[in-house]
């Protein structure tokens, strides 16, 4: 008879996804651990890792676009400089 599915909480996959990040175990150490299958450890350990690029690079472009001035644009923001010209045009339609 098969064994049911198993569900794993967020914080269970996070725990493993990190442990496999730190590299101090090998993942098939850790999925013997945790029993998991190794390719359940990579696959959480590739999600972790893809959510942690997508959060550093919506900062840094929130950063560039709305914060950082730019000698080019006159010491503006690129936020600026769009949304200042698009309120002009808007109004010169008008």
């Amino acid at each position: 008879m098969r064994k049911p599915r198993r569900n794993h909480s967020a914080a269970f996959k996070a725990r493993v996804a990190l442990e496999a990040i730190r590299g101090e175990k090998t993942v098939a150490e850790i999925a013997a651990h945790h029993e998991v299958h190794p390719n359940q450890v990579t696959t959480w350990k590739t999600q972790a890792l893809g959510t942690e690029a997508r959060t550093s690079l919506r900062i840094y472009f929130r950063f560039y676009n709305e914060r950082r001035l730019h000698e080019n644009l006159n010491y503006a923001t690129p936020d600026e400089v769009y949304f200042g010209q698009l309120a002009a045009s808007t109004q010169a339609a008008a």
